[in-house]
């Protein structure tokens, strides 16, 4: 119980609790945490200059043990009514803050986990061979993004122009992308660094990660298909990654916690998680355009958890820095309406997705919204909110 009156579907309740960076009019970015309706400000309740810096990473990077001190000493201000008086002063409506990219990215990496998600793109651009590649069920695939390009939900997502060419097309074009897709993920994000050559074994996975933001992996589709070959996204995907503005700690996740699906192929020992706690989400992510709710993905069907994609990108001894982003991939499931982007809710344009207005969509349109949205089970037994990503596309500028 908590002396707060939250609203009863609130997915920000006190076992919650999410970290953002916000401002009010006036006033210089600094951290918050959601509960409720309203943001508390943590740099003048706390009175700890880490809070005051307009980024997370200065608090992240004091570990583990800080995260629980805070969390720990944050649940018993709400729940508390002695602790009423000196904390409410500090509660500030959320409708009244401007909310900014809560940490410093470091470095980005995405992935590319999702099983329904990978064969379906291997039916519709290799038909004549098997779906997965011969790797795919060994390691997780993944690519170095480009982290000056994530930014906070609501930043305009401006169609993005390059070479392009169809398969008919004898020599490629320049021009405004034709075929702009999303890509529904989570996103984890680092807060304890790792020593240089030294990789991060599965058990670790809690002690490095600090929480969990929604992703929008914007994706120029026929930029990307004229370019990735012979070694994968690059222009087609590095224009903008969209993320959101709270970052929900692990701890608020534990009753989210769900094994990964069976899997037919043996791992090497470094990903073998059969006798290590999992860390597979039962997280369900919605998609809406324009309002209209047009898929919803299951995150808990991911082939590869995020330990598995921590545990395999330091493998080969990179470190890990405060700050840094891993992304899932798109998120799909087996039905239609559970794939994560418009090249699967389209059947890369070959199949238009039908909406509620009467139009149709392959790809995204100028003036389009996309919202993603994701819930999963929390602690104190209802649903807790991993907030939304939002983006409108805006029409290709002049180069």
């Amino acid at each position: 119980m908590s002396w707060l009156d939250l609203p009863a579907d609130t997915g920000f309740g006190v076992d919650n609790l999410p970290y953002g960076v916000f401002s009010t009019e006036g006033t210089a970015p600094r951290t918050g945490v959601a509960v409720g309706n309203s943001v508390l400000d943590l740099a003048a309740s706390t009175g700890d200059d880490v809070h005051a810096t307009g980024s997370l990473n200065a608090f992240l990077a004091r570990g583990p043990q800080a995260w629980a001190e805070l969390r720990a000493r944050l649940t018993g201000w709400f729940t508390d009514e002695a602790h009423r008086g000196a904390v409410e002063p500090h509660l500030v409506p959320r409708s009244e803050v401007t909310l900014h990219l809560p940490v410093e990215v470091a470095d980005h990496v995405d992935f590319y986990s999702s099983q329904h998600h990978a064969e379906n793109l291997g039916r519709m651009f290799r038909p004549d061979s098997a779906p997965l590649t011969p790797n795919w069920k060994h390691l997780p695939i993944g690519y170095h993004g480009r982290a000056g390009t994530v930014q906070v939900s609501r930043t305009p997502v401006v169609r993005k122009s390059g070479q392009r060419k169809a398969p008919a097309d004898d020599a490629p074009t320049f021009g405004p992308s034709q075929r702009l897709d999303i890509e529904a993920e989570l996103g984890f994000v680092v807060g304890t660094p790792s020593e240089l050559g030294r990789p991060v074994p599965l058990s670790a996975f809690g002690h490095h990660v600090f929480g969990v933001c929604l992703v929008d992996d914007w994706s120029a589709r026929d930029l990307q298909s004229w370019e990735y070959v012979p070694l994968g996204p690059f222009l087609g995907k590095s224009f903008l990654t969209s993320v959101s503005p709270w970052v929900v700690p692990l701890a608020a996740l534990e009753a989210a916690r769900v094994r990964p699906p069976a899997r037919d192929a043996t791992l090497l020992p470094y990903l073998d998680d059969t006798d290590v706690e999992p860390w597979g989400l039962d997280v369900g992510i919605e998609v809406r355009l324009n309002g209209e709710l047009v898929s919803c993905p299951p995150f808990g069907l991911l082939y590869w958890t995020p330990a598995q994609q921590l545990a395999h990108v330091t493998v080969n001894g990179a470190s890990l820095r405060t700050g840094d982003l891993f992304a899932s991939g798109t998120v799909s499931g087996p039905a239609r309406d559970q794939r994560g982007s418009f090249i699967g809710l389209s059947w890369g344009g070959r199949e238009p997705l039908s909406l509620p207005d009467g139009t149709t969509r392959t790809f995204l349109e100028d003036g389009d919204v996309v919202t993603l949205t994701a819930t999963a089970p929390g602690t104190g037994g209802g649903r807790i909110s991993l907030g939304e990503v939002t983006g409108r596309v805006e029409p290709a500028r002049a180069t």
